[in-house]
């Protein structure tokens, strides 16, 4: 039988399991903050991905991140993965936690919970995983990320506030940033840049994003700032090149100088975050920095910018694309000749009652006038005008 909730859980010990990226980690601070409400009083330790996890170092929310790098060989029953399972289920047991909140839809991520021995265990149904769970919420299609991790309080009988996207900077994350920040002139505009992503089908033309930096650098005073992976720094630098000999005196590419813990201090103070569906994008929406989003083969009803002022652009959507070649090796981006511009916040909803059309869409097919305008309209819109995107459904 679940152990019946304490009240004020001060002697509760809690465990949220919420492993891999960036923009999925930062995405469970409002449920971090729900969890923290009902349980004021209990130790709350996050499960996190070594890497990724450091963008809630700064969380008030957790006692302490537990990093777990789980190997991704390609059997799930591998003898590698059930070892780091099993190793990480004993360490585990030895911690006396009493719930658990699996926030990763995998049965990876349920088995060291169940193996060990954690009393109340919550998280997503399918695949098996509610045998393992004691309590479980259904993955809704289409249904916003934030949501679904809020579903699982939902589904344990927990209130939810207003659901708000928040971040913080901690002194050390200023001390970290300001000296860098001192380069960028102040009276001009500072654009933060996320061209890269975890998969090269979610990327927009390099040829396009160095038209719209040179763009933005002649029109708009801009000061570009790039900051990813040391392994994204060649990317960033054929987009500087391509801009152009003007824009290489206002691009900056820090990528080696900013740790992942700091990111949000830099995306904080920039006046724009342009970028493709990337961790970046998310914490610059945690931090309340307006986004222009560009998306194609993702959902943004799931993956848009939460809470934050945002515009989504997206080509039209077409059945299910089958692309040729690899992820490392992409095939060529065909130029498409017309420029759609998705919905955007405020837009109405469509006839499956979802804000965005279900479906993928080329990215190709968002042309550089169309990621201008959307830029400028937030950038000429007063702050306090902007309307706060979050997906319907």
């Amino acid at each position: 039988m679940s152990r019946p909730p304490l009240s004020g859980g001060r002697d509760e010990r809690i465990l949220v399991v919420r492993t891999r990226y960036v923009g999925d980690t930062v995405m469970a601070i409002p449920f971090l903050r729900n969890l923290r409400t009902r349980y004021p009083e209990a130790r709350i330790d996050v499960l996190v991905e070594k890497v990724s996890g450091a963008v809630l170092a700064d969380c008030p929310y957790q006692d302490e991140l537990i990093p777990w790098e789980l190997p991704r060989p390609g059997h799930p029953l591998s003898p590698v993965l059930v070892t780091s399972i099993w190793r990480m289920a004993r360490w585990l047991r030895g911690r006396d936690y009493t719930r658990a909140y699996v926030l990763k839809r995998a049965l990876s991520s349920v088995l060291p919970v169940w193996l060990a021995g954690i009393p109340h265990r919550v998280g997503f149904g399918g695949g098996g995983r509610q045998l393992l769970l004691s309590r479980s919420a259904p993955l809704i299609r289409h249904r916003h990320e934030v949501e679904l991790f809020l579903d699982l309080l939902r589904a344990d009988g927990i209130a939810i506030d207003d659901a708000r996207n928040e971040n913080w900077l901690s002194a050390a994350t200023r001390a970290a940033i300001e000296p860098l920040l001192a380069h960028l002139p102040p009276e001009r505009t500072k654009v933060f840049l996320s061209p890269k992503s975890t998969s090269w089908e979610r990327e927009w033309p390099e040829s396009r994003w160095g038209a719209l930096v040179a763009r933005l650098v002649r029109e708009r005073n801009g000061e570009i700032v790039f900051c990813g992976a040391p392994s994204q720094m060649p990317f960033h630098q054929r987009i500087i090149d391509l801009a152009g000999p003007l824009a290489k005196g206002h691009a900056h590419d820090w990528s080696q100088r900013v740790k992942l813990q700091h990111l949000g201090g830099l995306l904080a103070a920039m006046d724009i975050c342009l970028g493709v569906d990337s961790g970046p994008v998310h914490v610059a929406a945690s931090h309340g920095t307006p986004v222009v989003v560009l998306v194609g083969p993702t959902d943004p009803n799931h993956w848009c910018p939460w809470d934050t002022p945002a515009v989504v652009l997206r080509g039209p959507v077409t059945p299910a694309r089958r692309w040729g070649g690899t992820k490392a090796d992409p095939p060529a981006l065909r130029v498409a000749p017309a420029t759609t511009r998705g919905r955007a916040a405020g837009a109405g909803g469509t006839s499956s009652g979802l804000r965005w059309e279900p479906g993928e869409a080329a990215m190709d097919s968002i042309s550089v006038a169309t990621v201008w305008d959307a830029a400028i309209g937030l950038l000429d819109t007063p702050a306090a005008t902007r309307p706060r995107l979050r997906a319907a459904g």
